[in-house]
């Protein structure tokens, strides 16, 4: 049996990344819509925003610039993409469509940013990484869903841009969990610290 543990570790892939302060929190795409497995949620999405709300608190504690993220498409679909016709259903995520909320237990409050987009990385046409380098923010926390599509987008954009993202191990959800491990495996080895909430010293 291949070990890809020991493939990785082989190649120089997997190192642990510091945590270097100031500390900041993205929030993706917790939203009524993917929190209901008759939508788009399912799989380990309810267990990761329960996680949230206790990460949430910290962060808010500790007074960390945090912004959240909303697929957010036009009523009359103008602004549809490539996103939008592998996923259609997405284009039901409008302003005003109850599933595009951000989910109640996890609703943002003043100071804190919420960015719209409609494609998978949360970084990808907004202002979240000159809001988040404004704020100084040197480690960057990320939870949210699906930890397969959105949530590692916005990791390897996060990384792109020079931030050092931590995925938070309890706080990341999918519909699925094959791609959920397989995409946390990935993102440990190439992109970001997987840790569990427990483990993280910071908070």
């Amino acid at each position: 049996m291949h070990d890809d543990e020991a493939t990785y570790a082989r190649q120089g892939f997997g190192h642990e990344l510091p945590l270097r302060s100031p500390f900041g929190l993205l929030i993706v795409d917790f939203v009524c819509g993917f929190a209901d497995p008759a939508v788009f949620g399912g799989g380990n999405i309810p267990q990761a925003i329960e996680g949230t709300t206790e990460l949430l608190a910290g962060a808010r504690a500790r007074r960390w610039p945090i912004a959240h993220s909303r697929i957010v498409f036009a009523n009359d679909g103008a602004d549809r993409n490539v996103f939008a016709r592998k996923v259609p259903g997405l284009l039901s995520l409008t302003e005003t469509d109850v599933r595009s909320a951000i989910v109640p237990q996890l609703a943002p409050q003043n100071g804190e940013l919420v960015v719209r987009k409609t494609v998978p990385s949360a970084f990808f046409g907004t202002s979240l990484a000159a809001w988040f380098t404004q704020h100084s923010v040197r480690t960057l926390l990320v939870a949210g869903c699906v930890t397969s599509g959105c949530v590692r987008a916005s990791v390897v954009d996060a990384m792109s841009h020079g931030f050092l993202p931590v995925v938070v191990e309890d706080c990341v959800g999918d519909r699925a969990i094959e791609p959920h491990q397989a995409s946390l495996f990935d993102m440990r080895q190439k992109y970001a610290s997987v840790r569990p909430l427990g483990e993280l010293s910071i908070l």
